[in-house]
């Protein structure tokens, strides 16, 4: 039993957990989607996503805590810069994973961990609108009309 296990430890000890956490998280925010196991998406998602809530406040307390946390300058520029504003709207819910199957080498679950707003396929879809056309009947006026001879 799981009796107050509140993080999946994910077999590592707690060090080499939060610099994996950190690597993953900083290629997340830089390459804006990344591909690893289900149970690391998970994990990784619960450490990310209080980070982007963090920047939408662009001060210098805000960077230098989301900076103890990711532990590269580029990520964190990458954060405060492009995916700050993007997200200022949006209450929550930054990220995406999307479930690909089982790995062949060693059948673990694997998925795509994405940023919500940068998925170039679903933004497009949503960009595309459909032409409304009315439900009225057309003219009947040819039908009606004898033809003047």
């Amino acid at each position: 039993m799981r009796h107050n296990r509140k993080i999946n430890h994910l077999g590592r000890k707690s060090g080499h957990r939060k610099a994996m956490l950190a690597n993953m998280a900083s290629s997340l925010i830089i390459h804006k989607r990344i591909e690893t196991t289900l149970a690391k998406a998970k994990a990784l998602r619960v450490y990310v996503e209080p980070l982007i809530t963090k920047s939408k406040d662009d001060s210098t307390h805000s960077r230098r805590t989301v900076f103890s946390y990711l532990k590269q300058k580029e990520a964190v520029s990458e954060l405060f810069r492009t995916v700050a504003p993007k997200v200022a709207e949006r209450p929550g819910g930054y990220t995406r994973i999307i479930k690909l199957g089982f790995r062949q080498g060693d059948a673990a679950e694997m998925a795509f961990i994405e940023l919500v707003d940068f998925n170039e396929a679903t933004t497009a879809e949503q960009k595309v609108e459909k032409k409304t056309t009315t439900r009225r009947s057309r003219s009947k006026k040819t039908a009606e009309q004898p033809v003047q001879e």
